[in-house]
């Protein structure tokens, strides 16, 4: 049941913008299967659902790169949509998002496996992201706020 239900939620944020669990909801039942609010919200995690900043509609997040660009494209667009602000202090990058978009964009940043980065921290609408030294951490900001223009550094 639950492969099923899964199925149908990507299904249906494929072909339609679903802004909250309870529209989510809604459109299962209309396909004759009911799930809670609770198990729909940990439907939505395990399928790695995420809210796009322009709509708020959930979108699939890119699973893991299959080519040598594919993380590094998944970065790029998901920096466009989430990344608001980058701070540098020495080895370290402070990236702000919106709430509830600092996880996605981390596992981009991870999965684009970008060579100065050691790894990232992610909470609600911030990420720690680690360098291997101050001028990498350098490279790594302007590098970032390349990929989103009018994204304010301090």
């Amino acid at each position: 049941m639950k492969a099923r239900r899964q199925d149908v939620i990507l299904q249906l944020v494929e072909r339609e913008p679903l802004h909250s669990q309870e529209e989510v909801r809604r459109r299962l039942h209309q396909h004759g299967i009911r799930a809670t609010q609770a198990t729909i919200s940990r439907d939505i995690r395990d399928l790695g659902l995420v809210k796009r900043a322009g709509d708020g509609a959930y979108s699939r997040l890119d699973g893991e790169a299959a080519g040598p660009g594919r993380g590094r494209n998944t970065l790029e667009r998901m920096a466009a949509d989430f990344l608001q602000r980058v701070d540098r202090v020495q080895q370290l990058v402070v990236l702000r998002t919106g709430a509830g978009q600092a996880q996605p964009l981390a596992l981009a940043i991870d999965r684009a496996r970008l060579p100065e980065a050691v790894g990232t921290i992610a909470g609600d609408d911030t990420i720690l992201l680690i360098a291997r030294d101050a001028r990498r951490a350098a490279a790594l900001a302007r590098q970032l706020e390349g990929l989103v223009p009018g994204t304010v550094r301090l």
